[in-house]
């Protein structure tokens, strides 16, 4: 495998251990494989549509209440 093969991705620590419990005995082997399972999944069903402006406005929301942006 390449260097840049993968990078890394930073999420909230709490998100990463309530991740680790929905997954336990899920089968998936890391919360990485599950994350990637999840955005892959996402982008096959709405990476072929362009999303609703109220869509935006809420994905926006969310990621102001993160503090993305």
């Amino acid at each position: 495998m390449k260097t840049r093969d993968k990078v890394t991705i930073k999420i909230p620590y709490p998100l990463y251990k309530n991740l680790q419990k929905v997954i336990k005995d899920s089968g998936f082997a890391s919360v990485t494989e599950f994350v990637t399972f999840v955005l892959r999944d996402v982008i096959s069903t709405k990476g072929k549509e362009l999303l609703s402006s109220e869509e935006v406005a809420k994905i926006k929301d969310k990621l102001k209440k993160l503090g993305y942006i």
